[in-house]
């Protein structure tokens, strides 16, 4: 994509017709950001310049009214190749781990887990909640985000999902990020929301619900035959839904829960 044509995806977004003001605000955002990586990208490459600003990425927990706290844990600098696709680096004094999601033990460099912060700006716990803190704040002080990632070698943080999405068929551990980023590339979609539900031989099934541009045909037997090379066959959806607009709440984060209620029973 061109950045005369990003920028005109970007009025597209905000003027879309039947989205709601939150939805547009999110995806201009995000729209924005990845603009100005890839402008900045692109001229220090062409001109051969070193960019001496920083572009800072904020990883934090933003359900602000809910956790009665927020923290910051990791900053972004513009540098490496895959920077702007990563959460980016600790901040000074915070320290990220990634643990198993069944045992809380650390996991190696590079595999996949829950993202777990530690740091003086992380909140003491939750206000006459013990359960709820003892649930989710460790004893040695590190939070549960919740959030799964993986930490390079290089030291920056990569987020996949969130661990309530995470989709296990056949005994393989899916990251339905992965999948709506192949989708929502294809040409006439808007967005997706990928989730997993029953299914009596795979414990669980892909499911992909896709939102297509007005005007615009497309069916799920396209879909499938333009992802098919870029995923992993247990990674491909076993069924694929059109809506008009995805589930969001407040927030503008979409509704998995609602997705999952909603095909609870389609392979039954």
């Amino acid at each position: 994509m061109t950045q005369q044509s990003f920028l005109s995806e970007i009025l597209a977004r905000i003027a879309g017709a039947g989205r709601s003001r939150t939805q547009a605000a999110e995806d201009t955002a995000n729209s924005l950001v990845s603009l100005c990586h890839s402008l900045l990208r692109g001229v220090s490459e062409a001109e051969g310049l070193k960019i001496s600003r920083q572009i800072l990425d904020i990883y934090a927990a933003a359900d602000v009214a809910e956790k009665e706290a927020f923290f910051s844990a990791v900053s972004q600098e513009f540098g490496p190749d895959d920077a702007a696709l990563s959460a980016a680096v600790p901040l000074p004094g915070v320290e990220v781990i990634v643990t198993d999601p069944a045992t809380g033990a650390p996991l190696p460099q590079g595999e996949i887990g829950v993202l777990e912060v530690r740091g003086p700006n992380v909140f003491a716990g939750y206000w006459k909640m013990p359960d709820k803190t003892a649930e989710e704040l460790r004893d040695n002080g590190f939070f549960i985000t919740g959030d799964l990632g993986r930490i390079d070698a290089d030291g920056y943080v990569h987020i996949v999902g969130r661990g309530k999405d995470l989709i296990i068929s056949g005994g393989y551990n899916i990251y339905p990020k992965e999948i709506e980023l192949v989708i929502d590339d294809l040409p006439g979609v808007v967005e997706s929301a990928v989730i997993g539900v029953p299914h009596k031989d795979f414990g669980e099934a892909v499911v992909a619900v896709i939102v297509a541009q007005d005007g615009v045909e497309i069916s799920a037997k396209d879909v499938s035959n333009m992802i098919k090379d870029n995923l992993a066959r247990f990674k491909q959806p076993k069924r694929i839904e059109f809506v008009q607009a995805l589930p969001r709440n407040a927030m503008g984060k979409v509704q998995k829960n609602v997705l999952r209620e909603a095909y609870d029973g389609v392979f039954q």
